[in-house]
């Protein structure tokens, strides 16, 4: 009966070093004199030989503001023609319920690209002029929050 063995150069005998002439003897492996073949010789991560390391040569002054960044989900009015039904209100709820918006998304804009035939009542958080001017001349209506009157 055969045994299962494992294939040919699977199992390699451990290499133990400095331990004389017959194993990987005198600098076993490590070059010859320096730095790094001492034991607890070497160099922290980030050192370049004294030279000006690049952590330090790169400038950190300034600020950001992309923490702050307010990124909108962007609609145009002809997606809004396609899928809404005269006389319904467009806001991020109903864009949920439509599955035209999926995941956390808490700002919209409406952009006047496209034609809109219905009357539909806009509650988002920020509409271009152009949409503006489209929606009313189609009846509709738009609402916008306190002090946001779109751009």
């Amino acid at each position: 009966m055969e045994q299962i063995k494992a294939p040919a150069g699977a199992n390699k005998k451990k290499t133990i070093v400095g331990r004389g002439n017959g194993s990987k003897g005198r600098s076993s492996g490590r070059g010859h004199d320096g730095q790094n073949s001492r034991s607890g010789g070497g160099v922290r991560p980030g050192f370049e030989g004294g030279q000006m390391p690049l952590y330090r040569r790169i400038a950190r002054k300034g600020f950001s503001n992309h923490p702050f960044k307010k990124t909108y989900t962007v609609f145009n009015l002809k997606e809004l023609n396609e899928r809404f039904e005269d006389g319904e209100a467009v806001s991020i709820e109903t864009l949920k319920a439509k599955k035209m918006v999926k995941g956390k998304v808490n700002l919209v804009k409406i952009l006047g690209d496209g034609e809109i035939t219905k009357k539909l009542t806009v509650s988002v958080d920020k509409i271009s002029a152009s949409a503006k001017e489209k929606i009313e001349k189609a009846g509709g209506k738009i609402l916008m929050e306190e002090g946001n009157d779109g751009e």
